[in-house]
């Protein structure tokens, strides 16, 4: 028999600033450390003005995790010191693992209709701390889209939904990564794998999910966390619904962070940030 998962917390996002002084909305990343293990932050980054964004993630470096960038509108400049470089557009996703450390910078270019998109931060475990750095990058045309019968659009970036599987593959913590569009007035269902994290960041309209005490109606931008079981339901009402919705498997990892480095200890970290003031952080 299915057990529906249910909310065990709603966090709306906190405006922040990062890189040289993009504006952003914090959904992950605050306070928690281990509550949306193996997920350490996830940002939304959205605005139409040019001020807000066009200043970008000059370089800076990472190491031992992977970042996920998903664009829904707008385009961003990306090169690191690899020597790789390129430019994410509208629907393009980039998977970067970090691995043993890499230097990169993401710049957003300027649109008349804004730039829009989240970023995910994925912690790897000590097995995987130090990997070689690698990419996926992900065009828009080649990520599938499956439209079930009451019009609802899933896009699946990673993992797999009713039998269609992403083109990321190969990524440690066993992901699934979706995009979806709920029309009004209708209902969604998906499969989970039990044990894994599992939320929702609703990015625009409005949802209604099931609670222990009845339905909780949830606004963009929100973040719904939620307990175990092996399916999920959303319900739309007057108003259409977008979302991702992101599982992974948990580490149960000791977490040392600082920054753009996430590590198993301080002794680690104190390592890493030596190795990038001395010139010796690149593998």
């Amino acid at each position: 028999m299915a057990e529906y998962r249910k909310i065990t917390r709603i966090t709306k996002a906190e405006n922040a600033s990062d890189g040289a002084g993009v504006a952003i909305q914090r959904l992950i990343g605050f306070y928690e450390k281990n509550e949306y293990d193996p997920f350490l932050l996830l940002d939304y980054f959205g605005s139409d003005k040019e001020s807000q964004y066009i200043s970008g993630f000059p370089w800076h470096p990472h190491r031992g995790i992977e970042t996920v960038t998903f664009m829904i509108k707008g385009s961003v400049e990306h090169g690191d010191s690899m020597g790789n470089k390129g430019l994410l557009k509208s629907g393009d996703v980039q998977w970067m693992t970090a691995g043993s450390g890499i230097i990169h910078q993401e710049m957003p270019q300027y649109s008349p209709e804004g730039n829009f998109g989240f970023q995910l931060w994925v912690n790897l475990p000590k097995s995987h701390k130090m990997m070689p750095p690698r990419y996926q990058d992900v065009p828009a045309e080649t990520i599938p889209e499956i439209m079930t019968s009451d019009g609802t659009k899933v896009r699946v970036i990673a993992g797999g939904f009713q039998g269609t599987t992403g083109p990321v593959r190969d990524i440690i913590c066993d992901p699934l990564y979706l995009y979806v569009e709920v029309p009004a007035n209708s209902e969604f269902e998906m499969d989970l794998k039990i044990g894994h994290t599992f939320f929702i960041a609703v990015s625009d309209g409005t949802g209604f999910f099931d609670t222990d005490d009845g339905v909780k109606s949830v606004k963009a931008l929100s973040l719904v966390l939620f307990g175990d079981g092996d399916k999920v339901k959303v319900t739309t009402k007057d108003e259409k619904l977008s979302f991702i919705a992101i599982s992974g498997k948990p580490l149960k990892e000791p977490v040392a962070w600082r920054g753009p480095i996430v590590m198993n200890t301080e002794e680690e970290l104190m390592t890493a940030f030596r190795e990038y003031r001395d010139g010796t952080f690149i593998k």
